[in-house]
């Protein structure tokens, strides 16, 4: 089943996007937008070729519609959202990016992802001078980072990312990227180089004299192919707790942790099959209350 969006799909609170036991593909025009919502699941869905929408009046409700200005063409945008997880899905080829989380959003889980065919995969943060996104607080774990991935997995502003567990197959320029002193705390992850000699370097920092400073650590992750993590900071306790959501388990079984990275019950891009044109200012979104909570993340209240 392919929906394709003529506008943005926008999610209220308390909703899951559940994609099990279909093989549910969205794409089109503004793709999926959390804005100032909480308690959201987007759960086994195909994401890709999403593009900007233009400016028009969208419906966010049965009761309610607003204009909107050009969307970014992002994958799932998060936008001052908090309390997010999105779990099991294959995203790729979008104009922006692939998820990106900005304007003081927080508590994100991305899980069991399965990344490709993209430049700028991952944004978390505003600006650099955009001060709530200090308190950003992000796991990214179990995913594979996978084909034609070019940087940002993800490129961090601010905030106290966990980067755990993931499998990184190669990259263009770098994996991880952050300016304006975010914390990084990579465990248990597989980096594989690339073959270009001058890209084999996982981290890339803004080029100030700040960043020695900033706490950037890797343990127990696994380097392949001449990939190398350049650490930097303190080590400070304080602040990797807040960077830190669940246990790593041992890089050596990554593949086994990665293995189901994606879309479930098939191929992680299996051919689309059925097109449904759908505009989100005619149609409502399926609600399903979901009592789960994001147990892998400290949200910042």
């Amino acid at each position: 089943m392919q929906i394709k969006l003529k506008d943005e799909l926008i999610v209220n609170s308390f909703k899951t996007l559940d994609g099990r036991g279909a093989n549910v593909h969205i794409v089109g025009a503004g793709c999926i937008t959390l804005q100032y919502v909480s308690n959201i699941i987007i759960h086994n869905i195909h994401i890709h070729h999403c593009y900007p929408s233009s400016p028009g009046s969208v419906r966010s409700s049965p009761d309610h519609y607003g204009r909107r200005t050009k969307s970014d063409g992002d994958g799932i945008s998060i936008f001052g959202a908090r309390k997010i997880w999105i779990d099991h899905c294959s995203l790729s080829y979008c104009k922006d990016g692939l998820i990106d989380a900005i304007m003081g959003s927080t508590g994100i889980t991305i899980s069991n992802n399965y990344f490709s065919h993209h430049n700028e995969v991952m944004l978390l943060g505003h600006e650099d001078d955009y001060t709530p996104d200090s308190g950003m607080q992000v796991t990214i774990a179990f995913n594979h980072f996978g084909e034609d991935l070019v940087q940002r997995m993800p490129r961090c502003r601010r905030g106290y990312i966990h980067v755990v567990n993931n499998d990184f197959t190669q990259w263009e320029m770098y994996a991880i990227g952050g300016s304006a002193n975010p914390t990084i705390n990579s465990q248990g992850n597989r980096y594989i180089a690339p073959a270009n000699p001058n890209a084999k370097e996982v981290t890339k920092r803004v080029d100030t004299g700040e960043w020695a400073d900033w706490d950037w650590r890797s343990e127990g992750d696994v380097m392949v192919n001449g990939a190398f993590f350049i650490p930097s900071g303190g080590g400070a306790g304080r602040s990797y707790a807040k960077a830190s959501s669940v246990e790593p388990k041992s890089a050596a079984l990554i593949e086994q942790l990665t293995m189901n990275a994606g879309v479930l019950g098939g191929n992680r891009y299996s051919s689309l099959i059925i097109s449904i044109s759908v505009s989100t200012t005619t149609s409502s979104t399926k609600e399903i209350l979901n009592t789960r909570m994001l147990r892998a993340n400290n949200p910042v209240s």
